[in-house]
């Protein structure tokens, strides 16, 4: 049994207080780019999920994502919560010289920030107490058993035996900090409701442009900070792979910037602020399956593919008529599929001992099938029960706002407040400060609020 390491566990607890902020990073994002009549909507979508997802964590979620059952598709069911663990070690498929409560810890803020993604897909019309509930069913039912399939790579006792590993991650689906079990699962969801509660009134027909672009660069800025807690954190150690995991998460965010940028100016004559943080974080997403498996220079080609087709990707809800709010579906599900499919080209063994090298690599499409497989069940699983979730919380307590309570605004009708003082009133019941119209037009594929 190895000796606790201070300097690993310091770097895991940092990097659990950086994925926090992830979230509050991702409402200042998400705010900014809803019209201001439903910001604080946003936002708030956003921290009651913080409260309800860290509540359930204790309770059972941890120990059902984590949890040895001895079954492959959910952890144990366990009430009794997280007090034993006090003085444990960490047991994920081998020992860690962490405490198990820091890597407790580090697990939560992936499920707590998974559902608030979700979030951002429908904007500006969905009841708070309906999301609330969404969110409870949604994590227990969805994210603690895929968390399983992903993240749990079993309990090894003192023999070297493994047992209650996820199916996935027995399978040898690479994914090192959630692009099937946070961004696919999140995206898939998003799809889900978005096509369930239906388009907003005046989609297509008024621009409901972002109200303000700040919050949207000081979000995508909080966002790409606390990320690298998210990648580099995942290796639970202060360690070379985490710091392969910090170098391939900024360059390729930085080369998917880039391409996103390039899109919009060939395509529409001016790169936008918008682009620049929504191609940040497509690149963020699509590095988050592969940053320890990948080389520097393949990372900056897979940021630079997310960037070009995340950016074109986004215009899919107008071909196929769902409204999609802030492109939820377009950067998280599209992205996470790209950055996970990529391995299969990209891996190599050579910067990481566990790898499984790729076509590039002349391991052939054996470590793509399985990308493949692990891509299709975290989707289609997502899919079908948040849209059987969403449908069932539609016919009992409702999902969606009167249209009435639309057009006033959410931020009124459903906390009695507004995000600006914009008159002697104090209301903020419409209009706002416009942000530009670079991405107003449905014709135009940048994303829109």
């Amino acid at each position: 049994m190895p000796a606790l390491n201070t300097g690993d566990t310091a770097w895991v607890l940092a990097a659990t207080s950086m994925v926090l902020l992830m979230t509050p990073g991702l409402a200042f994002f998400y705010g900014g780019m809803t019209r201001a009549k439903s910001t604080l909507n946003m936002m708030m979508m956003s921290f009651i999920t913080i409260a309800i997802v860290s509540v359930l964590w204790v309770i059972f979620g941890y120990s059902l994502a984590f949890g040895d059952s001895g079954s492959a598709y959910y952890g144990a069911f366990d009430l009794s919560g997280l007090g034993s663990a006090v003085n444990e070690l960490t047991n994920n498929g081998g020992v860690y010289p962490i405490p198990l409560l820091a890597f407790a810890g580090f697990q939560l803020m992936f499920a707590v920030i998974t559902p608030a993604l979700i979030s951002g897909a429908i904007a500006d019309r969905t009841k708070f107490v309906a999301w609330g509930v969404f969110v409870t069913l949604w994590a227990t039912i969805v994210y603690f058993p895929v968390a399983h399939w992903v993240f749990d790579f079993g309990t090894k006792d003192d023999a070297g035996n493994i047992t209650g590993a996820g199916w996935l991650a027995a399978l040898g689906v690479e994914d090192f900090a959630g692009g099937t079990a946070v961004h696919i699962n999140a995206g898939a969801a998003a799809l889900a409701l978005a096509i369930l509660l239906g388009k907003r009134v005046g989609w297509r027909k008024d621009p409901m442009r972002p109200h303000n672009l700040t919050l949207v660069m000081i979000g995508a800025g909080l966002l790409w900070f606390g990320w690298f807690g998210f990648n580099a954190g995942s290796a639970l150690g202060a360690n070379g792979t985490a710091a392969l995991a910090l170098m391939n998460t900024q360059v390729a965010t930085a080369a998917a910037l880039g391409g996103w940028l390039l899109v919009e100016k060939v395509r529409d004559g001016h790169p936008t602020s918008l682009g620049a943080a929504s191609g940040a974080v497509a690149g963020l997403v699509a590095i988050t399956p592969g940053c320890a498996f990948v080389a520097p220079w393949g990372a900056v080609l897979i940021g630079l593919i997310a960037g070009v087709v995340c950016a074109m990707a986004v215009g899919l809800k107008y071909r196929f008529g769902f409204d999609d709010s802030l492109d939820v579906v377009g950067v998280h599900l599209v992205g996470g599929i790209l950055g996970c499919l990529l391995i299969g080209f990209f891996g190599t063994h050579t910067v990481n001992s566990v790898g499984i090298d790729g076509i590039f690599y002349g391991g052939g499409a054996t470590l793509l099938g399985k990308q493949a497989i692990g891509v299709v069940a975290v989707l289609a699983y997502s899919m079908i029960i948040a849209f059987i979730l969403g449908f069932a919380i539609d016919k009992t307590i409702g999902f969606r706002i009167s249209r009435d309570s639309e057009l006033e605004g959410i931020d009124v009708t459903e906390h009695l407040e507004s995000a600006y003082d914009l008159d002697s009133r104090g209301g903020a019941s419409g209009g706002g400060i416009l942000a530009s119209a670079a991405h107003a037009s449905p014709k135009n594929t940048a994303t829109e609020a």
